[in-house]
């Protein structure tokens, strides 16, 4: 229907269809002839109980009778008042619309004049009014609706094209295969930190060294625990003695070509030396500490200054005034808010505290990481637009990344996780070392303590804290350690097969001969290769067999995480038999894989805790 001819059915003016009911006092909207109305009620009758004297006793005139002309006399009372030739028709039967004298809704004035009867007069004020026009108030909000959904598709439009622009941002590299694949969600984290004394970026040319190609300068391998519940950053010093291993690394035109690994050099050369790549130093970190990073960043000067400007700067503490040259750092002694070019000057100063060493150095930058997330976890950042936007855009433009982490919802996933963290249970500890006897009388390198070093790369490697927390998965960690309390079969009943998944070749041959002729276990054999490496060393048994495995855990030193309840398999000699699959953690046969509960007594601090430098 068009504009037109709306509501103008059977030629009815649509002002006519709006009709005053004289019962309610308001116009009514009749899109048809009025269909009849109940009579006005009159006044009230008095009933029998009444009384004229009751009546009389209010001072009330008693009603008169109602009167009837002749022609009504002996008519159905509700066919009073009726033309005589209406009388016994039903409602429905009149020739016309029913009518109660004096009380009838009228119909629409169309309807009237098409059948000549003359117009009523209007009664009171609201006879004159017309339907009411739509309120100004609707019209707005109407208007305001339309506005704010143009709105919201132009700020949804706006975030779209500003995440592009931050994914335009983001700089990565291939990983070459040295990393795990990427974090997970459900498993415990190790992110590869790698800071680079490359002078890329203005103003950093007058740092000297000019034209390097930088080299891991700061490296901190950054363990995320499993319940999210504690981390532990472990700083690796850069004139540490290593072995840099062969690295295979994608080269701009897509081919692969292999570095060649070096030994007994320091460690910042895994990055930049003859071609090296952030994949080059992930694979050092894992030769030497025994953990597969999952990811790596790599941040340069820049990324010190501007991550520290977009946080409106951090607090830092210092025990006595420094003045270094060589840094351009000059502060008081005391604590101070520093960023931008004042901040890349703290975390690269070492001649002017300590030992004036590197390993002094790394304790400056410890302190400035916590600083830095003390101040990320504040309310003054989590709750201010701008810097988030400002963190975001410093973020994506000074940090390179593995192409594991190219998009900025990858890296909010790992943000989301990393935000977990609670500051008191993050750790700062750097891995254990002893001067280099190589070096002489003056010491410029430091090689790993091999009693200290390990325990810490063994904790790390088991998800152990180095603080106390509260442990969220006691009553996983409870039933696991049920696994190992019942009784155990004899050695000489204990039937398994041994695979290799991811021990050093030969591990499961040497493993049997050790069961067999050092535990007595005879009923063993050597099946070869698992069909998966496996990170740690798991023993797979039926329910039945939870006495054998309880007894090779026993001799082979198995924690209750490492006791897989599941089935068995069948044997050579077609009887039933679990299965010992050893992992990338074994280390021999006869030695112990019972994993650390503690961790050991390292210096360390926590990053809620200011420590003031000297």
């Amino acid at each position: 229907m068009d504009a037109q001819g709306r509501g103008r059915a059977d030629n009815i003016d649509p002002a006519d269809q709006w009709v005053l009911n004289p019962h309610t006092g308001e116009y009514e909207l009749r899109l048809s002839p009025s269909a009849a109305q109940p009579p006005v009620p009159g006044p009230r009758r008095p009933s029998p109980r009444d009384g004229a004297g009751a009546a009389g006793g209010r001072g009330r005139k008693a009603p008169e009778e109602t009167r009837q002309t002749p022609g009504e006399a002996g008519r159905a009372p509700g066919e009073a008042g009726r033309a005589p030739g209406e009388a016994g028709r039903t409602p429905g039967e009149a020739g016309g619309t029913p009518r109660t004298r004096g009380t009838d809704v009228p119909p629409p004035r169309s309807a009237r004049r098409r059948s000549g009867e003359p117009e009523a007069a209007a009664q009171g004020r609201r006879a004159s009014r017309r339907p009411a026009k739509k309120s100004r108030t609707k019209k707005i909000l109407l208007w305001t609706g339309g506005s704010m959904a143009f709105v919201l598709v132009a700020v949804s439009a706006a975030g779209y094209l500003y995440i592009k622009h931050l994914n335009d941002n983001i700089t990565s590299v291939s990983d070459d295969g040295a990393s795990t694949g990427g974090f997970r969600k459900d498993e415990a984290i190790n992110i590869l930190l790698i800071g680079t004394d490359k002078r890329t970026g203005k103003g950093n040319e007058g740092y000297g060294d000019a034209g390097s190609v930088g080299h891991a300068d700061t490296t901190i391998l950054l363990h995320v625990s499993k319940d999210r519940s504690n981390a532990t950053a472990l700083s690796i010093p850069r004139d540490m003695i290593v072995d840099v291993p062969d690295c295979p690394t994608q080269q701009d035109d897509g081919s692969e070509k292999v570095i060649a690994g070096t030994q007994g050099v320091r460690f910042n050369t895994s990055l930049g030396q003859d071609g090296r790549t952030p994949s080059c130093t992930m694979r050092t970190v894992t030769e030497l500490t025994g953990i597969k990073p999952d990811d790596f960043m790599v941040a340069d000067f820049n990324a010190v200054k501007t991550l520290t400007e977009a946080v409106d700067g951090v607090e830092v503490c210092l025990g006595k005034d420094i003045d270094d040259p060589d840094s351009h750092l000059k502060l008081s002694k005391g604590t101070h808010k520093i960023s931008g070019e004042q901040a890349l000057a703290f975390v690269r100063t070492r001649h002017s505290v300590g030992l004036g060493g590197d390993l002094s150095r790394i304790g400056l930058q410890q302190q400035f990481l916590g600083a830095l997330m003390r101040k990320l976890k504040g309310n003054a950042t989590l709750t201010s637009p701008t810097k988030m936007l400002k963190l975001a855009e410093a973020g994506t433009k000074a940090l390179t990344v593995d192409d594991k982490l190219d998009s900025i919802g990858k890296l909010k996933d790992l943000g989301l996780e990393l935000g977990k963290l609670n500051p008191k249970n993050l750790t700062f500890t750097t891995v254990p070392v002893r001067d280099n006897p190589a070096d002489g009388v003056v010491h410029k390198t430091v090689i790993v303590d091999p009693a200290l070093a390990p325990q810490v790369f063994e904790a790390i490697q088991n998800d152990v804290s180095f603080t106390d927390v509260k442990k969220k998965r006691k009553a996983a960690k409870d039933a696991q350690a049920a696994r190992l309390k019942g009784t155990k079969a004899p050695a000489s009943e204990v039937r398994v097969r041994i695979l290799n998944g991811g021990a050093a070749d030969g591990s499961a041959q040497a493993e049997l001969n050790w069961l067999q002729n050092d535990q007595g276990v005879t009923k063993s054999a050597n099946d070869g290769n698992a069909p998966a490496e496996l990170a740690k060393t798991t023993l797979e048994y039926a329910p039945d067999q939870a006495a054998q495995a309880r007894r090779l855990a026993a001799v082979m030193g198995l924690s209750g995480a490492a006791l897989k309840p599941g089935k068995s398999v069948t044997n050579s000699q077609g009887l039933p038999a679990m299965t010992l699959t050893l992992g990338k953690d074994f280390k021999g046969a006869g030695i112990s894989l019972t994993p650390p509960t503690k961790a050991p007594d390292v210096s360390k601090s926590t990053a809620d805790k200011v420590q003031c430098a000297s």
